[in-house]
């Protein structure tokens, strides 16, 4: 999507900040006990008070309002009966759509105790999410963005996870174009003033290879190595890429 004008804006800020919001509710009330549906459900609630509706429900009839992922999890995991533990890595991934406009973030975190080794994968992940943002500005090319990311993988140690990437949003949850976490040199494309996109690496402690399980959503990894993933939404705005989706005390 290409922003026109202020209804659009607008539109988007509205989404952008609900999902932002509904990602840090989430995240504030992950207990070590609790099954992913459960928390899940927190989000339903939120986002239903908020008037928002969740994006893989409405777009895909997803089996869940939001993604939640455990560990070898790497995306996609749908909330059901497992019951989420000490010492779990946990990423929840937040899309929504309120009034034609569509937002989406994630995150991942820690549930104590925490191995050190997983929070130093976190800090990298989010160092490459802002280092990819720190690219999106008009007129670059979109592959300076899997560039800046795949340097800061580089630099911590880590596989990204290749078969993932960012993509357009806005008036759907997936659009034009895909924006790969890695350098891509036949991404050359030109980034447009006002174009909607969500940036969103996947840094891996293990191959960086994932395939799909056999409930035809999550994709998990086969060597169950640990995966981290922050997202954000970003318009394209000069050189000040506006962030729809951050919220204070947000990531």
């Amino acid at each position: 999507m290409i922003v026109r004008n202020n209804k659009d804006l607008d539109g988007l800020m509205r989404i952008g900040q609900i999902c932002g919001l509904t990602l840090q509710h989430m995240l504030a009330h992950v207990e070590p006990g609790m099954t992913t549906k459960q928390l899940d459900n927190i989000g339903a609630e939120f986002l239903k008070k908020h008037n928002a509706t969740s994006a893989p429900i409405t777009a895909y009839n997803y089996p869940g309002w939001t993604c939640i992922s455990i560990n070898d999890e790497a995306a996609h995991g749908i909330p059901g009966k497992r019951v989420i533990q000490s010492g779990d890595v946990v990423n929840i991934d937040v899309s929504a759509v309120l009034e034609g406009y569509w937002g989406d973030t994630g995150a991942s975190m820690l549930v104590p105790p925490i191995e050190p080794q997983y929070a130093r994968l976190c800090d990298f992940t989010k160092e490459a999410l802002y280092a990819g943002i720190q690219q999106a500005r008009t007129d670059k090319p979109l592959n300076a963005i899997g560039k800046a990311v795949q340097a800061v993988a580089k630099k911590g140690g880590y596989r990204l996870i290749r078969q993932l990437g960012g993509h357009g949003v806005g008036r759907h949850i997936h659009e034009k174009p895909n924006v790969p976490n890695h350098f891509n040199p036949r991404a050359r494309m030109r980034l447009k003033e006002g174009l909607v996109i969500t940036i969103e690496p996947f840094l891996n402690l293990g191959r960086g290879h994932i395939v799909t399980d056999l409930d035809g959503w999550t994709l998990r990894t086969p060597d169950k190595s640990i995966s981290a993933q922050y997202e954000h939404t970003v318009i394209i705005a000069g050189d000040n890429p506006i962030l729809i989706t951050k919220v204070e005390g947000g990531h």
